[in-house]
């Protein structure tokens, strides 16, 4: 059965973050809130907990996977910019965009688009995500918690733990965090492409 954190959504309570961050380093699945909507995370080399969320969500393997940061220098471990692409990025963060990328050496080839060799990347403006980070010390590899047969993001914390309570280890509930995705600039080509329409104001990438 998966633990449920319920977390103050201005001043999460660290006893339940070192306890999720701990579920997470013994390689578990959380669920936890961000600026957009609720997602799943695992570490970036838990290979299991990748599988996991494929499974959750009924993901092929062309899907692309974010890897959620602290800040904008932890974003730049993993992924390569140019001066204008690092402008445009650095004004828009934090914020509900996700952002495919030419992938570093440092991110596991498995996380890659199979052709492209991208990955998606964000800095969440959501205080309980980036106190979840911080605990944690490292990127999440992480995926909107869009299940197969809904339209919508699921948006209620205690709903989540019953419906997913074998599936994942943890839920992390702040209260709501609304229920649209990221806005997903590509970066990959020569130019700017909205690829996904979401949360994050299309116009900073039009």
């Amino acid at each position: 059965m998966a633990q449920y954190f319920e977390v103050h959504p201005r001043n999460p309570q660290r006893r339940a973050l070192n306890q999720a961050a701990g579920i997470l380093r013994q390689d578990g699945l959380v669920v936890y809130p961000t600026d957009s909507c609720f997602a799943l995370g695992c570490r970036v080399g838990n290979k299991d907990g990748l599988e996991r969320i494929r499974a959750i969500r009924h993901l092929d393997q062309h899907h692309h996977f974010t890897l959620v940061c602290r800040n904008f220098s932890e974003l730049g471990q993993l992924v390569t910019v140019n001066n204008t692409i690092f402008r445009a990025i650095k004004a828009a963060t934090p914020g509900s965009y996700t952002f495919i990328l030419p992938a570093t050496k440092e991110v596991p080839r498995r996380l890659l688009h199979p052709r492209k060799k991208t990955v998606g990347v964000r800095i969440p403006d959501h205080v309980t995500a980036q106190a979840l980070l911080d605990t944690l010390d490292e990127p999440l590899l992480s995926s909107t918690l869009l299940l197969p047969d809904q339209q919508e993001p699921m948006d209620d914390g205690w709903d989540i733990k019953q419906r997913l309570d074998r599936s994942v280890d943890a839920v992390i509930d702040s209260g709501d965090c609304g229920t649209e995705p990221t806005t997903v600039v590509d970066f990959s080509g020569d130019e700017a492409e909205i690829v996904r329409y979401g949360a994050g104001d299309p116009s900073l990438f039009e």
